[in-house]
């Protein structure tokens, strides 16, 4: 549907496939072109359902129970919608390419029911963690058997690669292999900061946000509260939202469409964060503590574990108690954001424990060695 976070995780696997001289075709919709041409993939375009019918499910979510947003997003938008639309372009595709290996993320689930058809091996790179990606098959699986039957049994027994660390993210899949990606030596920021010093904030709601008719208000909310603060701040809102639209901004505070994550990662003291898993899990890769404001999807319980094991804040209930579902982040939360901000930097402890995570998360098998195993399989 767009979002990087869908894409971002997959890219370590087919940058070792190309390593290993391997032919690679990235197969996704229209709106992902210049994200698959910035990673020089090739790529072939399928449809996505209307803007309209989209929206009207993405207005909903940060709004829905929990139990009804996870059936908007995984039945109904990815598994009936996203996944209908998507399944022409990816049985041309297969037919024509008949790869010998298929890769696919978890909420994509054409290329799914295409393989198990012509009997394509099959893996899924995690986009979130996997208690939250079983639940969601789970739900999506009404919608799984239209497409193919006995679809869900096969994704859940698909082999489940994951950069996430067990310590966090325990998995109930069954064929479940971790893994890293190799080192690669960030670029350095620009000096956008002219005149102005402070830790360095890097502070992103991730892609699909911008979508959202109160990503504006958000995004002026947080920066509100940064403007009195001795810090500076990379602000990143996606190809899709118009920083035209926030105003004139805090002389410590610098706005960017897209910055790549390795490079605004190696130069950052803090993430602030909506608690998306790709933002989140490379924050604690790069031994980075986080202040999370979640909103929907699984940032809500992304959050909770990064602050159960002390590797951040996160700011989740509102003035009234309970969840903060039902709202984005508004002027309400600016004392808590302020003071979560001064925690993070002056308490050594949520560095310290990012710092650990990240040495368990340097452990893994590279990913050369587990996508060169697949192939063997």
């Amino acid at each position: 549907m767009g979002g990087a976070g869908h894409l971002q995780p997959l890219l370590p696997v087919l940058a070792a496939a190309h390593r290993r001289g391997e032919e690679v075709l990235v197969i996704a919709p229209e709106s992902m072109r210049l994200q698959v041409a910035d990673a020089g993939l090739s790529f072939v375009p399928g449809a996505e359902p209307p803007e309209r019918e989209v929206a009207r499910i993405r207005e909903q979510l940060p709004l829905a129970p929990p139990a009804q947003a996870i059936v908007l997003g995984n039945r109904e938008l990815f598994g009936r919608l996203a996944a209908r639309a998507m399944l022409p372009a990816m049985q041309d595709a297969m037919r024509i390419w008949r790869p010998d290996l298929l890769i696919r993320e978890p909420c994509e689930y054409a290329s799914a029911a295409v393989a198990v058809s012509d009997c394509v091996p099959t893996a899924q790179v995690a986009i979130s963690v996997a208690d939250g990606e079983l639940a969601s098959i789970e739900a999506a699986a009404p919608a799984l058997e239209e497409l193919r039957p006995g679809l869900t049994k096969r994704l859940i027994s698909t082999p489940y690669l994951t950069r996430f660390p067990a310590s966090l993210d325990p998995s109930p899949f069954p064929a479940t292999v971790r893994f890293r990606e190799p080192d690669r030596a960030p670029r350095p920021l620009p000096d956008w900061w002219p005149g102005v010093g402070g830790p360095l904030i890097y502070l992103t709601f991730g892609t699909v946000f911008g979508y959202l008719s109160g990503a504006g208000g958000a995004y002026r909310t947080v920066l509100q509260a940064v403007s009195g603060l001795p810090v500076r701040v990379l602000l990143t809102v996606g190809r899709r939202f118009d920083p035209v639209a926030l105003g004139v901004l805090p002389a410590n505070v610098h706005v960017e469409p897209w910055v790549e994550q390795t490079d605004a990662l190696a130069a950052a003291d803090l993430v602030l964060c909506h608690g998306g898993s790709g933002t989140t899990f490379g924050a604690l890769a790069a031994g980075l503590p986080l202040i999370v404001l979640p909103a929907f999807a699984d940032q809500n319980v992304n959050g909770r574990r990064i602050a159960a094991a002390g590797a951040g804040i996160t700011i989740e209930a509102g003035p009234e108690g309970g969840e903060r579902r039902g709202r984005l982040v508004d002027d309400s939360d600016i004392p808590r954001i302020i003071a979560a901000i001064t925690a993070a930097l002056t308490r050594p402890s949520y560095r310290s424990t990012a710092a650990k995570i990240a040495q368990e998360m340097k452990a893994a098998a590279l990913i050369d060695d587990v996508l060169g195993a697949l192939l063997l399989d």
